[in-house]
């Protein structure tokens, strides 16, 4: 069972009847899900992740003091609290008197202004320019239970709907980091004699890769820790996931291992090159991903995005 599973089976057994019999007042305005920090929510948990912060819990998200008062909010946090300690053989954490906790009663707007930055995901050009792929994607991930009110599930989606120019613009940037890593620096910087140098181009090179991938695909690329998992989790992406590995730990201490992952690069390259033509996306007409890289940024239709340095989103 993971912990997305045990969170839901939890709430099923013990949060549903709590709220239903003692808070039915409240149900109208409520949200209950697992969304947030933690692999749990992405439904990347295992057996190592269970030494530590994992637990059977939910989140309660609550409106504003206008639509829930604090009294309300009080009442329900000691409701929670007193649920039964452990599931599925699996003990509940202490809660913290200062907070912190992944679990229990929520304000929606302080859930997304600690995910975002906005308590209501309106985020300003500056702010989409700039906020971690990562944190849009803990915005976004787990399951939502039930939301009652709406509130909870409207912000979420606004979220997820990442404006088209911001999105060309963020796709733009990584394609022109894939052009100067791979395309350009990599060998490069083995004929100079760095090859600590040639492995930071590798590196930028598959970041920027699986980022490309992501925007293409309208998602957001979670945390480091578990981009590698997510890409083979997708649709098609566990034979690219396979090539960007090969790039991270393939030798290219020899001119024939360096010419190999160079030739992993171009095909990559290539191969990205026609999903930007299949989605109407690029009209450059080469094989050199910079070119395609400006032709993204032309498309954007906001003059002020556009004219921003070409790197503003990375």
């Amino acid at each position: 069972m993971n912990g997305l599973e045990l969170s839901r089976g939890y709430f099923e057994t013990y949060g549903k009847p709590m709220l239903e019999n003692d808070f039915a007042d409240l149900l109208p305005f409520l949200a209950v899900g697992c969304v947030g920090s933690g692999s749990e929510r992405f439904g990347f948990d295992d057996e190592v992740s269970r030494d530590h912060d994992f637990e059977p819990g939910f989140c309660i998200f609550l409106p504003g003091e206008d639509v829930v008062d604090r009294r309300k909010a009080f009442l329900l946090e000691r409701a929670y609290a007193k649920l039964p300690k452990e599931f599925e053989g699996v003990q509940r954490q202490p809660l913290s008197p200062v907070g912190g906790n992944r679990f229990g009663v929520l304000r929606t707007a302080e859930f997304y202004t600690a995910a975002v930055g906005s308590p209501t995901g309106e985020l300003s050009v500056q702010a989409w320019l700039t906020v971690p792929d990562s944190a849009l994607a803990e915005a976004v991930n787990g399951e939502v239970f039930f939301d009652n009110y709406g509130e909870f599930t409207a912000i979420r989606q606004r979220i997820a709907d990442m404006p088209g120019d911001i999105r060309l613009k963020r796709l733009a940037g990584n394609i022109l980091l894939m052009a100067q890593s791979g395309q350009y620096n990599f060998l490069r910087c083995l004929q100079h004699g760095e090859p600590e140098a040639a492995v930071f181009a590798c590196r930028e090179f598959v970041l920027a890769a699986m980022k490309v991938y992501f925007l293409l695909h309208k998602r957001y690329l979670p945390y480091y820790k578990w981009s590698f998992r997510a890409l083979r989790q997708t649709e098609d992406g566990a034979e690219l996931a396979s090539k960007l590995s090969f790039l991270l730990l393939g030798d290219h201490r020899s001119e024939e291992d360096a010419m190999r992952k160079y030739a992993m690069i171009e095909q990559i390259a290539g191969e990205f090159i026609t999903m930007l033509q299949d989605n109407d996306l690029t009209k450059a007409i080469c094989g050199d991903l910079e070119k395609h890289a400006y032709s993204v940024n032309d498309r954007i239709s906001d003059a002020t995005v556009r004219n921003l340095h070409v790197l503003a989103a990375v």
